[in-house]
């Protein structure tokens, strides 16, 4: 730490770089960025907080806002706690760890509120505590790990190893997560604390068996190599399933590789190997081979199972969404004789969660296996009045499916980051329900949707729920009444 400190900012060049030095760090912006001002211009900061005086190395720098990563700490904030992770800050995980977690939800909490009143600008009700959450490590019921052929060095180490001369692209391969702003790098991690043991034995077991019998880790750039990633999936129910992705099939390293991870992890209950031949790392298309087990596992939210395959969507900690769920059951109004629509419905988990109190439901999803998967949830779960369609809900919902299914009492919509496509707002718009629920993972895209329903809906209830502690990443659940039916 420096104690040299000076009473004002001052700006120096270093080989055209820019760097502001001591600025004191004075508020949380969006996205997890830090404030500062100099001289009434705004510096958004990656990796500081509020009470920090550092030095920024500026990345964006316009006449009146600037942005950069802190580079030198004068002075730390008192706020700060220490890491409880060694790899924060490189991998591309938890950003927040160095905060605590009261003022985590105390800045996403604002987070929300400023995208809503900021982007929406329509009249806005007291927005409710953010429901935070009491398990804050070993949270997640998915992790997915990368093997890259080229191990992430940081700086400082680089440096010296290139002092010593140290042949970089002789150096084994690692397991782990992507370096942050990198796609080729990986962090080797020892040991990460989102998700319950023995995760980190299995990936371990995994690279260890790979590096053993010569195995080359994948690289992304020429798209060669075995090994490629690792999916882990556990349930509160004691389940847990492997899924090892690699590049191309290798029958006798498969088998001696799946009867290692059996014999050391009993507690396996469903293993899979896919073969994954594309350019990118998404599984959409690909067909698991089963080793062992049914070939998914099956979780429980209060007394509703779900039904998990390795391609399924479910929400990744499963403690916060039985209380996201909570909510929104809640925020729909439910007295039994309700048609709720369920959009974007995924693998039908909200709608059924919902179902004992509504007296029909309807799930339409794009993706046509998530439909599959929403069916055998509907049926395992005994529910003959969920029904559930693929295709584009702007498609589906025509007149003769309202003749069909009924129109919608209470719609919920659960859309991705991008938010929902204007056409599809507009067609909300047509269909005139009394109340939508609103599940967004992005506010900003939620509130400019917020804007454009506003033309026949007003926003009565909204409360955030953080769904991923010592992250940047927000629930947010709006409920809309339809102002005619008011």
């Amino acid at each position: 730490m420096c104690h040299n400190l000076f009473t004002f900012a001052t700006v120096k060049k270093q080989r055209k770089a820019v760097v502001l030095e001591n600025l004191p760090v004075t508020d949380y912006a969006a996205e997890g960025k830090a404030l500062a001002k100099l001289e009434g211009k705004v510096i958004f900061i990656e990796g500081a907080i509020p009470g920090d005086i550092v030095d920024v190395l500026l990345k964006k720098n316009k006449s009146d806002w600037a942005e950069g990563v802190a580079v030198r700490f004068h002075q730390y904030s008192p706020h700060r706690v220490s890491p409880f992770c060694s790899h924060f800050g490189v991998c591309g995980g938890c950003n927040w760890q160095m905060l605590p977690y009261h003022m985590q939800l105390e800045y996403k909490q604002r987070q929300v509120q400023d995208h809503l009143k900021r982007i929406a600008k329509i009249p806005l009700p007291d927005l409710e505590p953010i429901l935070g959450a009491d398990k804050t490590s070993h949270y997640r019921n998915k992790l997915e790990y990368t093997f890259g052929n080229r191990k992430y060095i940081p700086p400082e180490e680089f440096a010296e190893m290139k002092a010593a001369g140290i042949e970089m692209e002789n150096l084994p391969g690692a397991g782990g997560f992507h370096a942050r702003g990198f796609f080729d790098k990986v962090v080797s991690i020892d040991t990460c604390y989102l998700q319950d043991e023995p995760t980190n034995f299995i990936r371990k077991k995994v690279q260890d068996f790979a590096q053993t019998n010569g195995l080359a880790f994948y690289n992304p750039r020429t798209h060669e190599g075995w090994l490629r990633n690792l999916m882990i999936r556990n349930t509160r129910t004691g389940e847990w399933m492997v899924n090892v992705i690699i590049g191309y099939a290798l029958p006798e390293a498969e088998a001696s590789l799946t009867t290692l991870l059996l014999e050391a992890f009993p507690q396996i209950t469903t293993l899979l190997i896919t073969v994954n031949t594309k350019h990118n790392d998404s599984l959409h298309g690909l067909v698991p081979r089963v080793v062992k087990g049914e070939g998914y596992i099956t979780e429980q939210l209060e007394n509703f199972k779900f039904i998990i395959s390795s391609q399924s969507f479910f929400q990744t900690n499963t403690y916060q969404a039985e209380q996201l769920y909570r909510l929104v059951r809640d925020m729909a109004e439910l007295n039994g004789s309700q048609v709720v629509y369920d959009l974007y419905c995924g693998t039908g988990s909200i709608g059924i969660f919902l179902s004992e109190k509504a007296a029909r439901i309807i799930g339409v999803e794009v993706v046509p296996e998530a439909i599959e998967d929403a069916k055998k949830n509907a049926a395992l779960n005994g529910i003959p009045d969920a029904h559930f369609y693929a295709g584009d809900v702007i498609e589906v919902c025509d007149d003769a499916f309202f003749d069909k299914s009924g129109k919608p009492d209470v719609i919920i919509t659960d859309p991705p980051r991008a938010g929902m496509h204007e056409k599809l707002v507009r067609k909300l718009l047509e269909m005139e329900a009394p109340l939508i629920v609103y599940v967004s993972c992005n506010p900003a895209t939620q509130a400019r949707d917020l804007a454009l329903l506003s033309e026949k809906y007003r926003v009565t209830r909204s409360r955030a729920v953080d769904m991923f502690p010592h992250t940047l990443h927000i629930e947010n659940v709006v409920q809309l009444k339809r102002i005619e039916s008011e």
